[in-house]
């Protein structure tokens, strides 16, 4: 076995024992040790990425080298190693970007505990894109429920308890679903390794027995993750927790935590169920249509927002549903078209929200839209950046939204039987994005004196004043451009990672 093998595992475990380790750390040291974790880790995933573009093959990683069913397992393909390696660039830059708010939000004595939040959050996240164990997935899912509360909660005010206790509520309700479908999974085939269990629901397919509580685990599994990640109608927490969340927290858990959640049950179409009986399930009608409604509600909820992070955050809704959206077409072509917008979101959701903040800077730190008219001036590089952000979302050609856009059409057209609704959806999605993306781009843009506003004297913020969120959003704005101009060799990567997952 090659070194390069390990590196897989040794992700994980590094971030994990980061954690603790920086909790006996001050603030200021255990800053640093997350950014070079995140960094060495960012590499090491890159290198794993290169090593299976050259092999040309997954390849299974037995933790202490026992043969399953005793051992547990990492499976590395490229659809895994490419996930983690741009789970950690969207993660670097959120922690760079947000890097003055939580210097700001988060008291000095908490400090340190921030960075125990985001070490466990990134080693949940490693490990529900590597691990080929479905219990020790849902070990990792509650960790990232535990680490994703905490990072709600560390900026201390009634708001963001309140949106803590909601999420954490709702998260449980979504963890005991999942964990009911892993146990009547377990109880029906006898295995947790993902290949095993698919072994036995093919056979079980196959010969028509236990076609109940296959349906039933999947239907529970399904749910749960949707719970989880905010699908409608289970998103009442969404808004406060990214709304009122300090940056980082906001970024990473819009971009990356959901996006995991989602990725899991991707696994599980793919390695554990198969997609041919997913496909065959009513589950996935379920998901489609939930996932138009979402599309819809969302937007429409953003446009009634005067809050500017709530705004964001309520697109979020509609985006998630994009995802299910994709899922429910039942075609390969929906599901590819669901995991590069699981990238496009993240990047440009993550853009959205620092963008956010630096024209909140120069607007008195209102969140307000009535005091952000103007901002776009004072804060020139991240009034370009939101407005790069908001074309995006809209689905302008050239950036990452409109490649997802496309991608969610055509495989809607491939779909006789749910095109129609697939391509109404878009547009109505579409033009309510333009409706309230748009408007906040204009209102930034409207000098004072033509909104008749009377002048308020906000200080200018320049891109010198705050370089670390300069950098990040200047980062965020090329890596959405690369998505966009530079989609076609992204889509065939997932396209084969997608053929070596199954």
């Amino acid at each position: 076995m090659a070194f390069v093998q390990n590196l897989p595992f040794i992700s994980i475990i590094l971030s994990l024992f980061a954690g603790p380790l920086s909790s006996i750390l001050s603030g200021k040291k255990a800053k640093w040790i997350n950014l070079a974790v995140i960094t060495i880790i960012g590499c090491m995933s890159a290198a794993v990425l290169g090593f299976v573009l050259q092999s040309g093959k997954p390849y299974v990683y037995m933790m202490g080298h026992f043969p399953a069913p005793w051992g547990n397992e990492i499976r590395v393909g490229l659809l895994e190693a490419s996930m983690a390696l741009f789970f950690c660039v969207v993660m670097f830059l959120c922690m760079l970007g947000g890097s003055r708010e939580r210097s700001l939000e988060v008291e000095e004595p908490k400090e340190n505990l921030y960075y125990v939040m985001v070490n466990l959050l990134l080693s949940s996240l490693l490990a529900l894109i590597y691990t080929n164990d479905l219990f020790t997935a849902y070990v990792f899912v509650e960790i990232n429920t535990i680490s994703a509360c905490g990072l709600i909660m560390i900026r201390q005010n009634g708001r963001t308890i309140e949106a803590a206790t909601r999420y954490m509520i709702m998260s449980l309700l979504g963890s005991g679903l999942f964990l009911l479908g892993i146990c009547f999974l377990y109880d029906v085939t006898g295995h947790l390794l993902m290949s095993n269990i698919k072994e036995q629901v093919t056979l079980l397919s196959e010969s028509g027995t236990y076609h109940i509580p296959l349906l039933v685990s999947l239907g529970l599994m399904s749910i749960g993750l949707a719970i989880k990640s905010a699908l409608y109608p289970f998103h009442a927490w969404l808004p406060d927790a990214y709304g009122y969340s300090t940056l980082s927290s906001a970024a990473i858990l819009s971009s990356l935590v959901s996006k995991g959640y989602i990725f899991l049950l991707v696994k599980i179409f793919y390695r554990v169920i198969g997609f041919d009986v997913v496909r065959d399930s009513k589950v996935i009608n379920v998901l489609f249509v939930f996932g138009i409604i979402g599309m819809i509600i969302g937007s429409i909820d953003a446009i009634k927002e005067s809050n500017i992070r709530r705004m964001i955050a309520y697109s979020s809704i509609a985006q998630i549903g994009y995802i299910y959206m994709g899922f429910g077409l039942g075609t390969t072509a929906g599901v590819i078209a669901s995991v590069f917008h699981i990238v496009s979101h993240a990047a440009t959701k993550a853009l959205l929200f620092v963008a956010a903040s630096g024209l909140t800077d120069a607007s008195g730190d209102s969140t307000d839209f009535f005091d952000l008219t103007g901002a776009g001036y004072r804060n020139k590089l991240a009034g370009v950046a939101f407005t790069v952000g908001s074309l995006s979302m809209v689905g302008f050609p050239m950036f990452a939204g409109f490649i997802s856009k496309l991608l969610f059409a055509q495989a809607g057209v491939e779909s006789s039987h749910k095109m129609l609704m697939t391509l109404v959806a878009l547009a109505i999605s579409t033009v309510l994005n333009a409706v309230y993306f748009m408007k906040t781009v204009i209102r930034i843009y409207t000098p004072e004196w033509k909104a008749g506003i009377e002048k308020k004297n906000f200080t200018k913020v320049t891109a010198m004043q705050q370089p670390a969120k300069s950098v990040a959003l200047v980062c965020f704005i090329l890596l959405n451009l690369v998505l966009g101009l530079g989609s076609e060799p992204i889509i065939r990567l997932f396209e084969n990672g997608l053929k070596m997952f199954a």
